[in-house]
């Protein structure tokens, strides 16, 4: 009797069942979603094509992309923040550079190892692999790099007595020194134009740009293995690099506070800037001018350059890593690479890359200057978790230091160690309350 009764109801269940729901199909398809920031509409365009491309290619696995509105500097790194508390985070996000390392040690990250072998990685400009490695794996994996170089207006220069043609013949082995650029800033300094521009922006701009002037004289801000800063960022060899800087803003030749786009409108003679400056001059400048590589230390000579820029990584919450693992290597692949930085307007990741027509413009002038300093001299930004703390520190000392130059004219070297003391100490705090085992 029971067992007529069992079957009864599992025959009702069965027709009740068949009637109202939608089998589920052994072969449904990973879902992948991915968060980016907002970007151009040449970006944007090639997100919609490349996922439409994969997702007609991979019935199997299905990609979808967020991009959030950058409008508020801090909206995208907010929206991270709030997921990871919730434990909600999307497969695949976006990460600047120096980020790397803060969201592998909290472990909101994994190691990709498994999807990029060192041979897939030998194709990588050596920073790219750095930046986007901590404690010996690899957790982040980008399609583009930056630089930064130095800029000059030919028309001012030559005005001022300035050799441009020198300037023109220089080489990766043998750039312009210290000495030189103070020397050129000086001459180039006259009641319509400064004669330098030395501060990207009162943020991330000043540890990124200013970086190799500490490696050129012998010290980073941080040491290699990620854990101290005293010593470094406030060492005697830092107190001359930066007293080199502010002296620049006391005697004038460059401005603390300088306007939008000052190189670009003409307020100044040179500039240490971005290698995004290339295009933006190239289509907007009404003068003749020229780029060359970043300048070294007159004692050392060591070449050093900037480097860096997002990277895509792989959350803790995504649930088919090996998914979102062969999706980052068909992204990530030469033609991918090569067409997305073109249409961003930024150097490859990968050095095949730059062997693809888009890339051509790669190959001579300005654009291979670029190539050539990430090939040879680029150097990221210190690996560690609390790089953001020390950023944030080391950009009000700078313009604490910067704005004391200008206000009395005078570089007061005693004020810049008790400064760049306070950087160490800010980050020694995060470093050993977090971090230190």
């Amino acid at each position: 009797m029971k067992k007529a009764i069992s079957m009864a109801m599992a025959l009702t269940v069965a027709l009740t069942t068949a009637a109202t729901t939608v089998p589920v199909m052994a072969d449904d398809p990973v879902e992948l979603t991915i968060w980016s920031p907002t970007d151009t509409a040449a970006i944007e365009a090639w997100w919609e094509e490349k996922i439409a491309e994969w997702n007609e290619a991979n019935p199997d696995i299905q990609v979808s992309r967020e991009a959030i509105d950058r409008s508020d500097s801090y909206a995208y790194d907010n929206k991270i923040a709030t997921a990871v508390t919730s434990n909600d985070l999307p497969d695949i996000f976006y990460v600047d550079g120096p980020q790397v390392s803060y969201y592998a040690a909290n472990g909101i990250t994994v190691p990709l190892d498994d999807y990029f072998s060192e041979e897939d990685l030998s194709d990588f400009v050596d920073s790219a692999v750095a930046q986007n490695t901590y404690d010996g794996s690899l957790y982040a994996i980008g399609a583009t790099e930056s630089s930064v170089a130095f800029y000059y207006n030919k028309d001012y220069l030559t005005e001022c007595g300035v050799d441009v043609a020198d300037l023109d013949s220089r080489t990766v082995d043998n750039p312009i020194t210290w000495s030189e650029f103070a020397e050129i800033a000086e001459k180039c300094t006259t009641d319509d134009y400064v004669g330098a521009h030395i501060i990207m922006d009162h943020g991330e701009g000043l540890p990124y740009a200013l970086e190799p002037m500490y490696l050129s004289a012998g010290k980073d801000y941080i040491s290699e293995d990620g854990t101290t800063s005293d010593g470094y960022v406030n060492s005697e060899e830092a107190v001359t690099t930066t007293a080199y800087l502010a002296d620049m803003i006391a005697k004038g030749w460059a401005n603390v506070e300088p306007i939008t786009d000052e190189f670009l409108n003409g307020a100044c003679a040179t500039m240490l800037g971005g290698s995004w400056e290339i295009a933006t001059l190239t289509e907007n400048a009404d003068f003749e001018w020229g780029v060359t590589y970043y300048p070294v230390n007159d004692d050392t000579k060591e070449a050093v350059s900037p480097c860096g820029d997002w990277a895509a990584a792989i959350s803790k919450n995504c649930e088919n890593v090996d998914a979102a693992g062969q999706f980052l290597q068909w992204l990530m692949n030469t033609e991918n690479v090569a067409t997305y930085a073109a249409a961003i307007a930024k150097p490859a990741t990968r050095i095949s890359a730059y062997d693809e027509e888009v890339m051509a413009d790669y190959q001579e002038g300005n654009l291979a200057l670029i190539k050539e300093q990430l090939e040879n001299t680029a150097v990221p930004r210190p690996r560690t978790p609390s790089y953001a703390v020390f950023s944030s520190a080391y950009a009000e000392a700078m313009t604490n230091i910067f704005s004391d130059a200008a206000s009395t004219g005078e570089v007061d070297n005693d004020y810049i160690q008790s400064e760049l003391d306070v950087v160490s100490d800010t980050f020694t705090d995060d470093y050993e309350t977090y971090y230190a085992e």
